[in-house]
């Protein structure tokens, strides 16, 4: 056994008897202990025709697992946690590789004392909405980005309260060498006399962001740009500042939110820009130097059945990571809110956008009404395009519910999406992609314990893949079973779609069959999935993923 692992091992029998006798010793004190676990499966079968191939899943390893074993206990004051990571042979990471490694993946320590919270550990936090500094995870893309270090949260009084937080990011089980620092003061103040009845208040606050990079990584982006022509070069700086301010405005059944971000001239890779090296080869990407803003907002209404909801944001050179280097959705630092609606539906959510740091200009707007309990309308209309107004994404999509009570649900609607692939796919010198895609879903409830479920959508495009249909048939068999069968066929492929020997464009489909497995609080699953190369997005976090040929199995319990 390494000495790594065998120091992994030691650790987390230390945090696991250490749980175990607190909880032995506390007992009668009443404290919670409460934990959970979580696990992946997938087996990797070869489709060659569809790009299932050539990683080391489909070629020999055929084989990949996730597990997440979290441990948590409360007790007077205190609030302990763990979490112990394991993985082999994942495509989570990268959908074109292969990961393996274990450990503890997350711990956590804090304590009240009187008005003052003192926390250790793995931190996930944010200031305002994310925009200056946003420590999260998304689990199905493994992004695991806990600021680890320490963090005081004083409770002024009860309605402000301040804190601040120093640390480095996690990446993996090491983390980055960028030293990361903030704080921030939020309150609230009730602006409605004694005698009015209508709700009126404000909600300010303010973040302030620090990151250090070390020495290491400031000579790592000097000798990148010594390489560049004279004009083109920069000089890195060791610190960069960030501030927002933000506040949330709330009078009778209107409420807005604002806010305003600034971050210092800082160096960033901009994968469009055109690189001219010493020997006058021109490439695309460089890493630039430049200052950043964001100016978001978010205005709702409510009342009576009717919803409604409008946001704007516009983004320029906001790329902050621990590492200039890194791009994709690695090392980031802050999160931006995405200027789209989050679909579900299979076709609906074939061409998601994903949020540009550099250049963005988007508004949307979210209306929904149901005039009983029975009917329901929504309609969402979003663009966005770059600061030259170039356009990336536009949406409608509509959608129409009618119920019957505890009988049956029907929900239908159409989309029509404009997807700016040359940008969100980096595929060069490709047409913008144009659906429409109507969609119905029908849910029917034979008895209180058995349920029929049905999905059928359709997609018109003549860019990408070309034309889709989709499918799905599940029945529920409550409290415990659930079985599914779906299938994703392309009905009128295009050139650019998988084909044969002879050149002709396939048609081809991709089906699923599933079957869950619930018992309290355990979630059994099991599926052989077919899926097609496309956009995979999570919590408004994008990325390109490869198609899949191959059976996936999950588990969760807690306790």
């Amino acid at each position: 056994m390494s000495g790594r692992r065998r120091n992994y091992l030691v650790c987390f029998t230390f945090f696991l008897s250490f749980f175990i006798n607190v909880h032995s010793i506390w007992s009668q004190d009443k404290g919670v202990f409460t934990g959970g676990i979580t696990a992946n499966g997938n087996v990797f079968i070869r489709d060659s025709l569809i790009g299932a191939s050539g990683i080391p899943q489909y070629d020999h390893e055929l084989f990949g697992s996730e597990i997440w074993l979290n441990l948590n206990y409360r007790k007077s004051g205190y609030d302990l946690r763990m979490r112990f990571d394991a993985f082999n042979n994942s495509n989570l990471l990268n959908p074109n590789d292969s990961y393996t490694d274990e450990g503890i993946g997350y711990w956590y320590v804090s304590k009240q004392v009187d008005k003052f919270n003192f926390a250790v550990g793995y931190l996930y936090d944010q200031i305002g909405s994310g925009i200056i500094f946003r420590s999260f995870e998304q689990r199905p893309q493994l992004i695991d980005n806990a600021l680890v270090g320490g963090r005081i949260t004083y409770d002024i009084n009860e309605n402000w309260s301040a804190r601040a937080f120093t640390g480095r990011q996690k990446f993996l089980f090491g983390r980055n060498g960028a030293e990361v620092k903030g704080v921030t003061l939020e309150g609230f103040v009730n602006l409605a006399d004694s005698t009015s009845t209508k709700a009126f208040s404000i909600a300010p606050g303010i973040g302030f962001v620090n990151r250090t990079l070390e020495e290491e990584k400031v000579e790592k982006l000097v000798d990148i740009i010594k390489n560049y022509i004279p004009e083109d070069q920069v000089k890195p700086e060791y610190n960069t500042y960030l501030l927002s301010v933000f506040n949330t405005l709330s009078y009778d059944k209107f409420s807005l939110y604002t806010e305003f971000a600034y971050k210092t001239s800082d160096v960033f890779s901009n994968p469009m820009a055109i690189r001219t090296s010493l020997t006058g080869i021109e490439t695309f990407g460089k890493l630039v130097k430049e200052s950043g803003t964001v100016a978001y907002a978010s205005l709702s209404y409510a009342n009576k059945g009717l919803g409604l909801t409008v946001e704007g944001k516009r983004t320029e050179n906001f790329d902050f990571r621990t590492d200039q280097t890194l791009t994709q959705n690695f090392g980031l630092i802050n999160f931006i809110p995405p200027m789209n609606r989050l679909n579900t539906y299979r076709l609906t959510s074939r061409y998601s956008p994903a949020t540009q740091l550099l250049s963005e200009q988007a508004f949307q707007v979210d209306a929904r009404y149901a005039p009983s309990r029975k009917l329901a309308f929504n309609v969402n209309f979003s663009n966005i395009t770059d600061l030259s107004g170039e356009l990336l994404y536009r949406e409608i999509y509509t959608e129409f519910t009618l119920k019957k009570k505890r009988k049956w649900q029907l929900t239908t609607g159409v989309q029509l999406q404009n997807y700016n692939q040359e940008i969100y796919e980096i595929k060069p010198e490709v047409p913008l992609v144009k659906t429409i895609t109507p969609y119905v879903d029908y849910l029917y409830r034979f008895t209180r314990k058995k349920s029929l479920r049905i999905e059928a959508q359709y997609m018109d495009t003549d860019e990408d893949f070309g034309s889709w249909v989709f499918g799905l048939a599940e029945f529920g068999l409550a409290p415990h079973w659930i079985f599914e069968v779906s299938g994703m066929y392309n009905i009128q492929p295009s050139k650019n779609s998988p084909t044969n020997a002879a050149g002709e464009s396939l048609k081809i489909l991709y089906p699923t069959f599933g079957v869950t497995y619930i018992q309290k609080s355990n979630r059994f699953n099991i599926r052989y999935v077919k899926q097609v190369e496309g956009v995979v997005c999570s919590g408004g976090i994008c990325r390109l993923e490869p198609a899949f040929s191959g059976v996936r199995m999950s588990m969760s319990s807690t306790f």
